[in-house]
Formats: C-alpha cells, sequence, structure tokens
C-alpha cells in the first residue's frame, strides 16, 4: 500500500504541473485567468481557454507535446491518431517525442443526419490494422463523443487504442470506453447564470469580447476569379 505522504506528494505534484502547463497557455494568450467572461451560452466565468490559440506557439506546443509522450512512454505505440486542425498539430509533437517514433494518422470529423462521425481516409487503412497499438491526442475532452467515435473505429480495424492523450480535460472521468485519459489540464472552470454570479455581485466588468467576436467576426476567406 502506497503511505499517504506518498499520495499527497503525487496530488502536489500534479497540481504543479497543471500550474505550469496554465502559465503556458497563459503565455499563448490561451488562457484567461481572473477576469469575468461572458460565455456564449449566456453564462459567466472567470477563466477560460480559448484552445484554437493553444498551438500558435510552436515551441510552447513542442513541449506541451513532449509531456504526453513522456507519460506514454512506457506503452510501445505504431499509430498517434487525431481530429481537428489543434489537435492534430499537437499529435505531431507527441508522436516526434515518443520513443516509438510512431506514425501520424487524423480523422476527419463531420455530421450525418445530425449525428457525430469520424472518417479514417482510405490511405491510412492499411496502416491501422490487426494488433496495431494506437495514441489517440485530442485537444479538449469534454463529453468524450469524438473520443468514443475514435475508439470503435480503431477497433472496427482490429487495432488498440493504448490511452488518450489530451491537453484539457473538462470530465472529471479519468478514462473514456476504459481507455486512459492523460490530460496537462484537468478542471472545468465553474460557470454561473448570470443572476447567481459572483463575479457579479462583486461588481467586476463583464468582459464580453468573446461573445462580440463570436457575432461580428467572420473568418477571412478569398476565392479563385471566374475568367
Amino acid at each position: 500500500m502506497t503511505p499517504p505522504h506518498k499520495k499527497q506528494d503525487a496530488v502536489l505534484d500534479d497540481e504543479a504541473r497543471e500550474k505550469i502547463h496554465l502559465d503556458i497557455l497563459k503565455r499563448t494568450g490561451a488562457y484567461h485567468a481572473s477576469d469575468h467572461i461572458l460565455l456564449p451560452s449566456g453564462h459567466h466565468t472567470g477563466e477560460f481557454i480559448e484552445k484554437t490559440l493553444v498551438t500558435t506557439e510552436p515551441s510552447f506546443t513542442e513541449g506541451l507535446g513532449a509531456v504526453i509522450a513522456k507519460h506514454f512512454a512506457q506503452w510501445p505505440i505504431d499509430v498517434v491518431l487525431a481530429t481537428g486542425p489543434g489537435a492534430i498539430i499537437l499529435s505531431h509533437c507527441v508522436a516526434r517525442a515518443h520513443p516509438s517514433r510512431p506514425l501520424l494518422l487524423y480523422g476527419v470529423k463531420g455530421m450525418t443526419g445530425g449525428k457525430r462521425k469520424v472518417t479514417l481516409p482510405a490511405e491510412f487503412h492499411r496502416l491501422i490494422r490487426e494488433g496495431t497499438k494506437v495514441l489517440l491526442v485530442e485537444d479538449l475532452v469534454s463529453t468524450g463523443s469524438t473520443l468514443k467515435l475514435l475508439i470503435e473505429l480503431v477497433e472496427r480495424h482490429g487495432a488498440q487504442v493504448v490511452g488518450i492523450g489530451a491537453l484539457w480535460r473538462r470530465t472529471k472521468r479519468a478514462e473514456v470506453e476504459g481507455k486512459p485519459v492523460f490530460s496537462l489540464v484537468a478542471r472545468d472552470f465553474p460557470t454561473y447564470p448570470p443572476d447567481a454570479c459572483p463575479l457579479c455581485k462583486k461588481g467586476m466588468p463583464l468582459n464580453e469580447e468573446f461573445v462580440r467576436r463570436r457575432e461580428h467576426r467572420r473568418p477571412s476567406s478569398t476565392q479563385e476569379k471566374a475568367e
């Protein structure tokens, strides 16, 4: 049995590591703390992570990916699999740092009939087969719905998911479909309805930037001109 002080030390180590990771995210501009933020849902919060900004600093992303890779270094891994731009960038760093030198593959998220789906490009099928060991990488784990689809997809090809690495885990559950989840940040920032918000009661100004940005700013694009 592990002595009590050992468990306490482990908890303190986890908290210290999370504080370091949050500080890194703050330096990228992705983590906002000690604020009073209006969310698109209408609720208020004091902390917020803009996951799209997490991977904008390559050196920081490499360091975060290396931490995930180190956690899973004891397991031989053939393939790192991810979906979505942020997770794919992070997974590239994980794959580079893992001692097994795994391949990096990606699935494509979509919707069919109002239901989520994940598609594995046909050219990757030969790379995920019977006995292949797969590490899934996500930027955000919330409900785990995308991860469940990925696990189903991997197992359908006869391969095995050895674990899940993530930047941020909002759920308290440390596993999805029986697969262990290791995350750099494991917390769900509390949110409040306006009439029960303690930040409102303190008189803190409300930061509406994220909602304004969503409502008034649109992605820039260009297209080929007709000839």
